[in-house]
């Protein structure tokens, strides 16, 4: 017996993956994107979790989410809490790991209806 839906209306959600796409409501991205709980879908300008800078976390301030999942490519790293400072500062919480555990730990917040954003990285 189900009890919720498969989709909720206007809810992002992460189709699938593999080290060379990630799919948001059924649509691929060749690249690494950020994907809020609800609206558009980004490409973010970060191809590797090395070239990781402060200013990459600073559209995601825009979207005032109450919790951010960094998903740093195959591996897990932690994100330098330096560059996530503004982000902590405001009071929103950074969780980073794989980007596999990334997109289904955001998938289930989503589902909750939460105000989550994903920031993943394909390496």
């Amino acid at each position: 017996m189900k009890f919720q839906p498969d989709r909720i209306e206007g809810v992002n959600v992460i189709t699938g993956y593999t080290s060379a796409s990630i799919n948001v409501n059924a649509q691929p991205w060749d690249c690494s994107v950020i994907v809020p709980f609800q609206g558009d879908i980004l490409a973010w300008p970060c191809a590797r979790f090395d070239e990781l800078a402060e200013s990459h976390f600073e559209p995601l301030l825009a979207l005032r989410p109450e919790l951010v999942i960094v998903g740093s490519g195959r591996q897990h790293r932690f994100v330098p809490p330096v560059l996530v400072r503004a982000l902590i500062a405001k009071g929103i919480g950074v969780e980073s790991m794989d980007t596999q555990a990334a997109c289904r730990t955001y998938n289930i917040l989503a589902g909750e209806s939460r105000r989550v954003v994903a920031a993943l990285l394909l390496d």
